[in-house]
């Protein structure tokens, strides 16, 4: 059994010249920016200066959301139902981006999703290692738990770094027996840290802007060192059979397609339905550029429709739990 693969051809013009544009100067950046403890400080400049280029809807609600040791917050639309829940991870190369780079993205979300959007910026590099950014992942899909809602009406989703935590978060959920959510949703998503096969495919030359070299610094820093890499760190490598259905999205052109596809095959062996969409010469995580880029309205359009149509049913959740309402965040 093979999974399902959409092909979905044709680019805009608008899409060539953003991929165009992202190659002359996200690129560059990226290639040369120094992947240490004091090269990844700065990062968070990006996240505190996104509001300027990609500024949330006017027609979107945003309440914070207090954790002890990472911030939240809901993102809705107009007539989001909040007993449909999409928990969101941003990506940024576990190091850069947040709450703000996503906010204008994840309220399209809720509005395609009709839902309730709880993004979560998790503690990254280099105040944090990948154990403590999954711990902050699980804590949020808890939290949403312990105040009573039903894990059938949880989505959970990300983009690129957010695409792994979304798998590797959902897995360590399980491990502890919580309940499955609904459904995964992976845009672009980095789901193996070995950068093997990312340097040998043809797209390490074709990307836009992500360099597949790099994969390997970055996965030391992620590690804390360990050498060699503990292959059951990336979510692909896992006993993926207790996951629900997942949707993944991915340009055709881009360095994290043989992620894409890899977890595409494992989730298929493992029995679990899959649905893997291929945009044709999309730029990594296409769909933050929905502005620009028509394709990206496309595809996230496509992802609240896999939501809605994953949590169109219903659980009956216990009384107890319904009843919970804990005073501080988790």
């Amino acid at each position: 059994m093979e999974p399902l693969v959409e092909h979905r051809p044709g680019t805009t013009v608008r899409a060539r010249l953003t991929a165009a544009g992202l190659k002359l100067t996200a690129g560059p950046v990226l290639a040369l920016w120094p992947l240490g403890p004091r090269g990844l400080r700065p990062a968070v400049a990006i996240d505190l200066a996104a509001p300027v280029a990609l500024p949330r809807p006017r027609w979107a609600s945003v309440e914070r959301v207090g954790f002890r040791d990472f911030r939240a917050e809901w993102v809705r639309a107009p007539r989001a139902d909040d007993d449909r829940v999409v928990l969101y991870f941003h990506g940024g190369g576990f190091f850069s981006c947040g709450l703000r780079t996503h906010r204008r993205m994840v309220a399209r979300i809720s509005a395609a999703a009709g839902a309730a959007v709880l993004s979560v910026a998790y503690r990254q590099l280099p105040a944090a290692p990948l154990t403590t950014s999954v711990d902050d992942c699980v804590r949020a899909y808890r939290w949403l738990l312990e105040r009573g809602h039903d894990p059938a009406r949880i989505v959970v989703a990300g983009d690129s770094a957010g695409g792994f935590l979304a798998f590797a978060a959902t897995l360590a959920a399980l491990a502890e027996g919580l309940p499955a959510p609904a459904a995964i949703v992976a845009m672009a998503p980095l789901t193996d840290l070995d950068h093997t096969e990312k340097a040998a495919h043809a797209n390490a030359r074709l990307d836009a802007y992500l360099p597949a070299r790099r994969v390997r610094r970055l996965a030391e820093l992620l590690t804390e060192g360990a050498v060699p890499l503990d292959p059951a760190v990336s979510p692909v490598n896992a006993d993926l059979s207790g996951l629900p259905p997942v949707l993944i999205q991915v340009g055709s052109t881009e360095m994290l397609l043989p992620d894409a596809e890899l977890m595409a095959d494992r989730l298929t062996a493992a029995g679990v339905p899959c649905r893997l969409q291929v945009w044709e010469g999309q730029v990594h995580v296409f769909q933050v550029f929905a502005d620009l880029v028509p394709e990206g309205l496309a595809a996230l359009h496509e992802v609240g429709a896999f939501v809605r149509e994953h949590t169109s049913a219903r659980r009956e959740v216990p009384r107890a739990r319904r009843r919970r309402r804990a005073r501080s965040a988790a």
